[in-house]
């Protein structure tokens, strides 16, 4: 049995028992009285209530804030982001 102070918000825990995909990875989405939870195999969401989850999750497997184990952001920062070169049909014509 984890604690409830052991686990939270985007963080991936192992649960004792697989799922159906044979997977056994999940990442918590919702903490609350229930716990919403994602397979990391197939992507199925389940909710949970915490004192059942509390006593089927074996451990914390990455954190979400750890650096080590940071998640890829599916979204590029400003700064990385190439701009096209925009070319105006006016300095075309004054330039010729």
């Amino acid at each position: 049995m984890i604690k409830n102070e052991d686990y939270n918000l985007a963080d991936t825990v192992q649960m004792k028992k697989p799922h159906a995909c044979q997977k056994n990875d999940w990442e918590i989405l919702r903490l609350g009285a229930d716990i919403r939870l994602k397979c990391m195999g197939c992507g199925r969401v389940v909710m949970l209530p915490r004192s059942e989850f509390n006593r089927k999750v074996k451990k914390v497997l990455a954190k979400a804030n750890d650096p080590v184990n940071a998640k890829k952001e599916f979204y590029l920062p400003k700064d990385q982001i190439a701009r096209p070169k925009v070319v105006n049909n006016l300095d075309k014509e004054k330039g010729e």
